[in-house]
C-alpha cells in the first residue's frame, strides 16, 4: 500500500529512542523527510544519519526556546511540516494522592503545553496547503487509567481531550488529528516500570514481566515497529477519512471498546 508519504516533511518529538524513534524510522522508510528530535543532540544526529533526507535536532520539551528553534531548524532543512507526531517521555510512577502542584506543573510543560504550542505553530500552514497529519502518542491509560501512573493518566488524558476537540475544528481543511495508545510495548520505559514494580513488590523483574504478559491476550509485549506501523498508517493518504480517533495498540489488554 502506498501511503503517499514520499517527500512529506515530518517532525517527530522524542524520537531518539523507544516509540518515537520507531515511528520516525517507519516514516523515513515510507520516504518521508524526518526530523528526529530529542534532548541528546548527538544521538538525534546519529539516528538521522541512517536515513536519507533526515535531520537530527536537539529538542528540550521543557524549554520553549529550544522547541521553537527545533521547529525553525526542521522547516529550514526539510520544508514546512506536513506530519507532526507528538511524543514525550513518561513521567515517574506515583499515586494520585501524592501528586503535588510542582510535579504537575513540571510534567504539564513537556507533556501538554509544548505540544499545543507546536500544533499552533504548524497548523496554519497545514490548513493553507489543505493537507496535514497530527498524531499524538498517548497511553492505554487514557481509556483505562493505570494504577500507580497518576501523572501520566492525568496529563495524557488532557492531551487526548485537546486533540479530540481540535480534530473537529480542522477536519474540513484536510488536516486529521488522531491519537495512538500503546499498551505494554517492549521499550526501555516499560522495562523501567517493570523494575519499579519489582522493587515495590520485592519480586524478581522476570516474574513481574511474566505476570504482566499473562494479562495480555496476545501473550507478549508489543514490538516498537508494530506500534510505529499504526502511527504511520494514520499519517498517510489512505487514512484521510479517519480523524478524532484513539487507536489502541495493546494486544487486547484493555477489555472495553
Amino acid at each position: 500500500m502506498d501511503l503517499g508519504l514520499n517527500g512529506r516533511a515530518a517532525l517527530v518529538l522524542g524520537s531518539t529512542s523507544g516509540l518515537g524513534r520507531a515511528v520516525g524510522e517507519a516514516l523515513a522508510g515510507e520516504g518521508a523527510r524526518v526530523a528526529f528530535c530529542g534532548r541528546r543532540a548527538a544521538l538525534a544526529r546519529e539516528t538521522a544519519a541512517a536515513h536519507e533526507e533526515a535531520v537530527g535536532i536537539e529538542t528540550d520539551l521543557t524549554d520553549a526556546d529550544s522547541v521553537r528553534a527545533a521547529l525553525a531548524s526542521a522547516e529550514r532543512e526539510l520544508g514546512p511540516v506536513d506530519v507532526l507526531v507528538l511524543n514525550s517521555g513518561g513521567p515517574p510512577p506515583g499515586r494520585a494522592e501524592d501528586l503535588t502542584a510542582e510535579a504537575l506543573t513540571a510534567a504539564f510543560t513537556s507533556m501538554l503545553l509544548r505540544q499545543v504550542e507546536l500544533v499552533n505553530a504548524v497548523l496554519p500552514g497545514m490548513r493553507a496547503r489543505g493537507w496535514g497529519r497530527i498524531v499524538g502518542i498517548g497511553s492505554s491509560g487514557v481509556q483505562a487509567p493505570i494504577p500507580g501512573l497518576a501523572l501520566s493518566n492525568t496529563l495524557r488524558g488532557g492531551l487526548a481531550g485537546y486533540l479530540k476537540t481540535l480534530a473537529g475544528e480542522v477536519a474540513g481543511d484536510g488536516v486529521t488529528v488522531n491519537m495512538v495508545l500503546p499498551g505494554r510495548i517492549d521499550t526501555d520505559r516499560v522495562a523501567s516500570l517493570d523494575r519499579a514494580a519489582a522493587d515495590r513488590q520485592r519480586l524478581d523483574v522476570d516474574v513481574v514481566r511474566e505476570r504482566s504478559q499473562a494479562l495480555i491476550p496476545v501473550g507478549r509485549y508489543g514490538r516498537p515497529e508494530e506500534f510505529a506501523a499504526a502511527v504511520t498508517f494514520l499519517c498517510g493518504n489512505p487514512a484521510s477519512y479517519i480523524t478524532g480517533e484513539q487507536l489502541r495498540c495493546d494486544g487486547g489488554l484493555v477489555a472495553g471498546y
